[in-house]
């Protein structure tokens, strides 16, 4: 019986790793990575420069100037609708909420 136990518990942990994959698409390439520090030093980005007190604003603005110039629109698109709250909840129904009434 144990070494059932035990055979369970290793393929437990045999396929646990195969199910946490975080990406399922293709790796990126070194051409296109390359391709993509190249575009954020012509941006104004220098990697390595030794500023990182301001690294993220300072890449999230080259990323910005390199999405303008490619025509893109931030992260997510533009929502369309609206959304509305009712009024503010009078005592009364507070107290039926509470009291179970």
């Amino acid at each position: 019986m144990k070494s059932l136990t035990y055979a369970i518990i290793a393929a437990t942990v045999i396929a646990a790793p195969v199910a946490s994959f975080a990406q399922s698409d293709s790796p990126v390439t070194r051409a296109e990575v390359r391709a993509e520090l190249t575009q954020l030093e012509q941006a104004g980005y220098h990697v390595g420069d030794g500023d990182q007190a301001s690294y993220p604003t300072n890449i999230q603005a080259a990323e910005a100037r390199i999405a303008a110039r490619n025509g893109a629109t931030a992260y997510g698109g533009t929502v369309s609708g609206s959304a509305t709250s009712g009024p503010p909840a009078s005592k009364n129904d507070l107290k039926s909420l509470y009291f179970g009434q």
